[in-house]
């Protein structure tokens, strides 16, 4: 067998490895198995920014419970000096009334935002539940699937390491000249080899003149000017 002939057989071996190396990388169960990876990792890191966003909500709680005993304070003490300082004509009574308006505002826009708070803190306690439940059902799915798929890669390695032990045989003989010809090809096509059929190459279908033909059939290295593939005639 010529050089070309050994490197042909190599790629029929080389070839079947590659697939079985693309089914295991590409199986249905490791894609799966991906996706719910990613996903479980997703809720937890919406379970974190939840739980900082409740931990934000309680140090403004606490904010504004201080505030309204702030505010609170200062409406008992205005009622305090109108009893103990009552205004004397119309001007200091809408002055008091002014006041006590304020205090009574802001102590209602206080309660407002509470009320706020407590409702965006009750909602996302609701979608940690939520989210909590659904991870934990990924997790057990996972789990599941993660012990089918590892049987399933424990055999198709076995028979990964059978088909590269076979291709690693077929390189015998073979010159090292046309094996890193070969693999450089292969960085950029694959297979990197093609039979000549019917004057073309059986890669691309590209048409060569009769001076490349008789260089094929004689056995001399060829690569297709459009493909890059090495041609065996």
């Amino acid at each position: 067998m010529t050089q070309l002939d050994l490197l042909w057989e190599y790629q029929l071996a080389d070839t079947e490895a590659d697939s079985m190396a693309h089914s295991i990388r590409q199986s249905p169960k490791r894609q799966k198995l991906l996706k719910l990876r990613d996903y479980i990792r997703d809720q937890q890191e919406s379970l974190q920014t939840l739980e900082n966003e409740v931990m934000a909500m309680m140090d403004r709680m606490d904010v504004l419970k201080d505030a309204i005993s702030l505010a609170d304070d200062q409406l008992k003490a205005l009622q305090k000096r109108i009893q103990e300082e009552p205004a004397s004509g119309s001007e200091g009574i809408s002055m008091y009334i002014a006041e006590a308006a304020q205090l009574s505002g802001t102590l209602n826009d206080y309660d407002q935002e509470v009320r706020r708070v407590r409702k965006s803190a009750s909602d996302r306690d609701r979608k940690q539940r939520d989210i909590k439940l659904r991870a934990i059902k990924s997790k057990e799915e996972f789990d599941a699937l993660r012990v089918e798929y590892d049987q399933e890669y424990k055999e198709k390695s076995e028979v990964l390491e059978r088909l590269k032990a076979a291709a690693e045989e077929k390189k015998k003989g073979i010159e090292p000249e046309y094996l890193a010809r070969y693999t450089a090809i292969k960085q950029h096509c694959t297979p990197p080899m093609a039979k000549l059929i019917n004057g073309q190459c059986g890669g691309c279908n590209m048409g060569f003149p009769s001076s490349v033909l008789a260089s094929i059939r004689s056995g001399k290295q060829v690569e297709c000017e459009t493909c890059g593939r090495l041609i065996i005639g």
